[in-house]
């Protein structure tokens, strides 16, 4: 695979899929995988999902692409479905998370203009992930991410995570400041959860300053947290909330969803997007709320990840390998006390893709539609894997 046309962005496993059910994928040698993260967060129904797949080949048939200087009506449908879902009063489509998050970026820009601030700025916090544009690139709290690109962009002041103190702090200091844009679990940063009064403490801070509350929920949004979006369990309306990942189910589709004054900020030719919102993506987009609706996957959610959580407590809770284990729904963190990246290569000859994070955390993002039976053979297997990897250095593959 070394001298492929591509260019050098990823460090690959050597491995190569050719088709997906459930939480399993097969490589090309016929090989069957148990997928834990479902391409980190996006496949939440699981690879190849039926109603999915059905609706996305029955509108290509159709209509692919329409452009958005003419009205669409499955666009104007999701919109409505995903504005009643989130209390919000309007949506923009695009193509991916980092694109809807610089859509938020920009939402937050012309809302702080509009209020004669002239250098607005916008509130991030440390081991935050927002994507990989340069503004959404500054906004993320990694500078091994960063490296390499400079000069970033200006108009963010950074803060801790789960740290309310601080938020005012930059508040009473720095009066260019017009959002905040934060995730309500992060995921790239190690399955932070933070304390269940910072979300509503960020509410009440903007409130008092006039700032867009502004979610990143692109990986905790669509019922992965065991409601439709994270900020729901804790009672927050944001003001903006973006979703992407596995609002498509494979198919890239993401969306800015604002409400109340944030959502007459745009105006046409303010923002825009060639793809985003075509015909096809939210067929797909549609088709995945459908099923998170019928077969109440919330709920599932909720009770799944529970389940994993008490199995992985109950077998590896205590051990002198293991710091912390948590989760909020089917987003889980196994965080171990030294860095672990060598437990990618074991799982995987094991049959097992796994997903490390902040060099020594375990991010497991199953698919929702699991079976009971499902969910405690990937916690046995996970299990297994840790212990195994933990017995012996010498079993530990090497790059």
């Amino acid at each position: 695979m070394a001298n492929q046309p591509l260019l050098n962005t990823y460090g690959r496993l050597p491995v190569v899929f050719e088709h997906g059910r459930g939480m399993w994928l097969y490589d090309t040698e016929g090989q069957r995988y148990l997928d834990t993260f479902t391409g980190i967060a996006v496949c939440g129904l699981g690879h190849s999902h039926p109603g999915v797949a059905g609706a996305i080949s029955q509108q290509a048939e159709r209509l692919t692409h329409c452009s958005n200087l003419f009205h669409c009506k499955l666009q104007q449908e999701l919109a409505h479905r995903v504005c009643n879902l989130t209390g919000m009063d309007g949506a923009f489509f695009a193509n991916s998370g980092a694109e809807v998050n610089e859509t938020a970026i920009k939402l937050a820009r012309h809302y702080g203009h509009q209020r004669g601030v002239t250098n607005p700025s916008i509130i991030v916090m440390e081991n935050a992930f927002h994507g990989r544009t340069l503004a959404t690139l500054t906004a993320t709290g990694n500078r091994r991410v960063q490296a390499g690109f400079e000069p970033l962009v200006s108009g963010f002041v950074r803060a801790p995570f789960d740290d309310l103190a601080a938020v005012e702090a930059i508040a009473e200091a720095n009066h260019d400041v017009v959002a905040i844009l934060v995730e309500p679990v992060q995921g790239e940063g190690g399955v932070a959860i933070p304390d269940p009064d910072y979300l509503p403490g960020l509410r009440a801070i903007c409130d008092r300053n006039n700032w867009l509350l502004m979610l990143d929920e692109v990986q905790t949004g669509n019922a992965r947290t065991g409601t439709y979006l994270a900020c729901q369990q804790a009672g927050v309306e944001p003001d903006v909330v973006t979703l992407a990942k596995g609002f498509g189910n494979g198919y890239p589709i993401g969306a800015c969803l604002a409400r109340g004054e944030a959502a007459q900020v745009f105006g046409p030719g303010s923002h825009g997007s060639t793809f985003g919102g075509n015909p096809l993506g939210c067929a797909a987009a549609l088709a995945v709320l459908d099923a998170i609706e019928q077969d109440t996957l919330t709920d599932r959610a909720r009770v799944l990840g529970q389940r994993l959580l008490d199995r992985f407590r109950e077998h590896l809770e205590g051990a002198e390998y293991i710091h912390d284990i948590r989760g909020q729904g089917l987003m889980l963190g196994i965080e171990l006390t030294e860095p672990c990246s060598e437990l990618v290569l074991l799982a995987k000859v094991q049959g097992i893709l796994l997903n490390i994070t902040r060099e020594r955390v375990i991010r497991l993002l199953p698919p929702l539609t699991m079976t009971d039976d499902e969910a405690d053979y990937l916690a046995d297997q996970v299990i297994r894997i840790i212990k195994l990897y933990a017995a012996d250095d010498r079993d530990r593959p090497r790059q």
